[in-house]
C-alpha cells in the first residue's frame, strides 16, 4: 500500500520462486522402478475406482491402487463388471477360505501374509477379485517378492485406504452390495490445460504492457523536467520515488540460492500451521496485488479520488481512492481463505495470484539481458534440481512434495495457479507455480520496454518473440506432462531454453546483443543539450 509496496513486491517474489517449477495434474499410472517386476508381477501401479451399490442402489466410491500382480483392471466404466461383495472367512484371507465364493469380490483385511498369497487364496476359493482393507489410512503398492517366481494369478487386487475400507465393510450391515472395480484413462488433452496456458500467457501479456506503460510515463515525465531546466529534478531514478526495483547481478544470484532455503524450509516444516501461515502470507500479497491492480485500472476514470492524498499512519501518503478500494480487497482474500476448501475457491485463489504476479512483473524489473540471463540461467538449475535429483537426497521430489502439500490436509500450498480437471474422470487440478510465469515474465516485460524505447514495430523488435518463445516452452512443458502420465514437471526446463534463447539468438542476428547486454536500453540523443555559439566559442579560444 504505497511506499510499502517494492519492499512487499521483492518479499512475495522471493517466497512465488520457492514453487518456481512444478507443473502437473495428478498421475494415475506409476512406474516404479525400484519395486520387482517378475513374470506375472509386472503391472504398473494404478488408481482404481470402486463404485458400490447397496440393495441396488449407487452409493459411495473409492479409490484404491492396484496390485503388480494379477490381470490389468478394465478402463472402460461401461465393461467393468457389477458384482457382489462378501466378507472373507477368515477375515484376512491368509489361509484357504472355510466355503467357496460363485465368483463374488471378497473383502479382506491387510493381516500379516503376503498379498499374492491372500490373492492365491481368494482365487481357489473362486472369487473374481479381492479388495484389501489396509490397516493404515496411507496406500501402500502391492508387489511381489524377488523369491516369487512364475506367479499365475488371474483375479485383480485393489488395496484400499483403512477408512474407506471401514465405510465399505459397513455397508454390508446395511443389505447385498455390488462392486464395480475399473481405472479410467485421462483424456490426453484436457480443457483445464488449455485455460492454464492462456491464464499464464494472458498474465505475463498485461502485466508487459503495464510495465512498459509505466516506464514510458516515467520517460515522458523526465523529459519534461529536463525542457523545462529542472536539472536538480533527475535525481528521480527508477527505484527511488517511482517505487520501482531494478535486479543486479548479486541479487539474482542470491535470489536461488535463498529460494532454496526457503524451499527445503517448506519441505522440512510442512504441516497445517504452516500452511495456514501461507495462506496468511498469501493473503498479504493477493491483498497489495489486487489493490493495485485496481487503483490503476480505476484511476482513469476517477482522477481526482487517485490525485488526493490523505496521511495514514504507518502507510504515509495514500491516494482516496486507495481507501475505497482496499477495504474490498481485504474482504475478498478473506472470503477466500475461509472458504478456501469449497469447489469453486480456485477462482479467488487465481484472481489474488494473477494480481500479485502482474503486481511485482511491474514493480521488478531486469535492468539488461545480463541480469535476466543469470536470474533465468540460475532458476533453470534450480528447477531441475529440486524437481528430479532431489529425489536422490530426500527420496522424494522436494518440489512436487511442497506443490502438493503433502503432509497435510490441503490440496496444496496457496502460491499456485490452478484449474479443475472438468472433463478427467479423475478430477483433480491442473496446477503452475507463480514462478514460471514471474521470472520469464520479468524478461518478456524487458523485451516490450525495450521495444517501445527503441520504437521497435511488432515483428521488429523482442517482444513478440519472447512471448511466441514463452507460449512454445510452456506448451512443451504440457506435451511432457502428458507423456509422462502426470508426473510433475520442472516447467522452466523448457521455458528458459525457448524464452532466453530466442532473446539472445535475435540480438545478435541483429547486432543489438552488446547493448541489450550491457545497457538494457537503447541509445539516447539529449536533445536538450545546450551548445554554445560558434563566435563564442571563438571569442574564447581568442582570449
Amino acid at each position: 500500500m504505497g511506499a510499502g509496496s517494492p519492499a512487499v513486491a521483492a518479499a512475495l517474489l522471493l517466497v512465488s520462486a520457492a514453487l518456481v517449477g512444478v507443473a502437473f495434474g495428478g498421475d494415475i499410472v506409476h512406474q516404479d522402478d525400484d519395486a520387482p517386476k517378475i513374470p506375472g508381477c509386472s503391472n504398473d501401479f494404478m488408481l482404481v475406482k470402486v463404485q458400490t451399490w447397496v440393495s441396488s442402489r449407487e452409493t459411495d466410491e473409492f479409490v484404491g491402487v492396484g496390485a503388480r500382480f494379477g490381470p490389468i483392471i478394465e478402463s472402460k466404466e461401461k465393461h467393468a463388471n457389477r458384482t457382489g461383495l462378501l466378507l472373507a472367512d477368515p477375515f484376512d484371507c491368509c489361509a484357504p477360505l472355510k466355503e467357496k465364493v460363485a465368483g463374488e469380490v471378497l473383502l479382506v483385511q491387510r493381516g500379516d501374509c503376503k498379498f499374492t498369497t491372500k490373492a492365491k487364496n481368494a482365487e481357489a476359493a473362486g472369487a473374481s477379485a479381492i479388495i484389501i482393507m489396509n490397516n493404515l489410512h496411507e496406500l501402500y503398492k502391492m508387489v511381489c517378492d524377488q523369491n516369487e517366481t512364475e506367479l499365475h494369478i488371474n483375479i485383480p487386487a485393489v488395496l484400499l485406504p483403512k477408512d474407506a475400507g471401514t465405510i465399505l465393510q459397513g455397508l454390508l450391515v446395511l443389505g447385498k452390495v455390488s462392486v464395480q472395480l475399473y481405472s479410467p484413462d485421462r483424456p490426453l488433452v484436457d480443457t483445464a490445460e488449455v485455460f492454464l496456458w492462456l491464464m499464464a500467457v494472458g498474465t505475463i501479456l498485461g502485466a508487459s504492457y503495464w510495465s512498459a506503460w509505466s516506464a514510458r510515463e516515467a520517460v515522458i515525465e523526465e523529459e519534461k523536467l529536463l525542457k523545462d531546466g529542472h536539472e536538480s529534478s533527475l535525481n528521480i531514478q527508477t527505484g527511488g520515488s517511482s517505487g520501482m526495483v531494478d535486479i543486479t547481478m548479486t541479487s539474482a544470484m542470491l535470489f536461488i540460492v535463498v529460494a532454496s532455503l526457503f524451499l527445503v524450509m517448506l519441505y522440512k516444516l510442512m504441516s497445517h500451521w504452516f500452511v495456514e501461515l501461507l495462506v496468511v502470507i498469501f493473503c498479504i500479497g493477493g491483498v497489495e496485488g489486487l489493490q493495485t491492480c485496481l487503483v490503476a485500472l480505476l484511476s482513469r476514470w476517477f482522477k481526482p479520488a487517485a490525485g488526493s492524498f490523505v496521511k495514514v499512519p504507518f502507510f504515509g501518503a495514500v491516494s482516496y481512492l486507495t481507501l475505497a478500494v482496499c477495504p474490498f480487497c481485504i474482504v475478498f482474500a478473506v472470503l477466500w481463505a475461509v472458504y478456501r476448501r469449497m469447489p469453486y475457491a480456485w477462482i479467488g485463489q487465481d484472481v489474488l495470484g494473477i494480481a500479485l504476479i502482474v503486481t511485482v512483473i511491474q514493480i521488478v524489473r531486469i535492468p539488461n539481458l545480463k541480469v535476466g540471463s543469470v536470474l533465468l540461467g540460475c532458476s533453470f538449475l534450480y528447477d531441475i534440481f529440486w524437481v528430479f535429483i532431489s529425489k536422490m537426497l530426500f527420496h522424494e521430489s522436494v518440489m512436487i512434495v511442497v506443490a502438493r502439500g503433502d503432509k497435510t490436509d490441503e490440496d496444496g500450498v496457496p502460491m499456485l495457479l490452478k484449474i479443475p480437471r472438468m472433463f478427467d474422470p479423475w478430477g483433480g487440478y491442473s496446477i503452475i507455480g507463480f514462478g514460471d510465469i514471474l521470472l520469464p515474465g520479468l524478461l518478456v516485460a524487458f523485451a516490450l520496454r525495450y521495444d517501445w524505447a527503441a520504437k521497435k514495430t511488432l515483428q521488429s523488435g523482442y517482444f513478440l518473440w519472447s512471448m511466441v518463445a514463452y507460449g512454445s516452452g510452456l506448451l512443451i512443458t504440457y506435451v511432457a506432462l502428458n507423456l509422462m502420465d502426470g508426473h510433475g514437471q520442472p516447467a522452466l526446463l523448457y521455458i528458459v531454453p525457448f524464452t532466453l534463447g530466442t532473446f539472445i539468438s535475435l540480438g545478435k542476428k541483429r547486432g543489438e546483443l552488446g547493448n541489450l547486454w550491457t545497457k538494457g536500453q537503447p541509445p539516447r540523443v539529449c536533445t536538450h543539450t545546450q551548445h554554445p555559439p560558434k563566435d563564442a566559442d571563438s571569442a574564447v579560444n581568442l582570449s
